[in-house]
């Protein structure tokens, strides 16, 4: 596994050695002792699985509270995914790091703790599988609205429509309303 630097030293672009041939192929995805020496020292306690269809946009959501990292692959079709620096004394609080996942690029992000997190499907469909630091705690779950100007995302919209969004989502606050770390 190789690691690509982003815009924001703690988010991190972990690309797998892939061996394949005529008959498929074969990558590793995680290696905890690896994954604690060249990312961060974590330790995961909840992985998730999510398929969703084109035009859907999961986020942006972090916890105030059981704070989470993540680390997130697709391994069936295209997203393009989101990491949102909430941390307010960060010199990048606001920024965001943006790249393109899929099957195909078998890439991995890391998003620590302190950032909101989300996807966009680019693909037909997209199934998402990502490792969590810490439990799902939906009491503490704050959602950032998709479309706030002041953090200037370019999404990739599919033919240029608006996002499939949970009510949740609809109803997500901007970055200046949002709790921060």
């Amino acid at each position: 596994m190789r690691i690509i630097e982003t815009e924001i030293t703690d988010v991190k672009i972990i690309e797998p050695k892939v061996f394949g041939d005529d008959r498929g192929f074969f990558l590793e995805t995680f290696k905890e002792e690896w994954f604690r020496e060249n990312v961060e020292d974590v330790s995961f306690v909840q992985d998730n699985h999510s398929k969703s269809k084109q035009g859907i946009l999961r986020g942006l959501h972090y916890q105030t509270k059981q704070t989470q990292g993540k680390l997130v692959r697709v391994i069936y079709g295209e997203v393009y995914d989101v990491a949102v620096d909430m941390r307010a004394n960060s010199p990048t609080f606001g920024k965001h790091v943006g790249v393109l996942l899929s099957s195909d690029n078998k890439r991995q992000l890391w998003v620590p703790a302190g950032f909101a997190h989300g996807f966009y499907v680019i693909s037909e469909s997209a199934e998402f599988v990502y490792k969590c630091t810490d439990y799902y705690a939906p009491q503490f779950e704050v959602s950032i609205v998709w479309n706030d100007p002041a953090l200037n995302i370019n999404w990739p919209l599919v033919n240029g429509n608006t996002p499939i969004l949970s009510d949740k989502d609809k109803g997500g606050l901007m970055l200046v309303e949002a709790p921060t770390f």
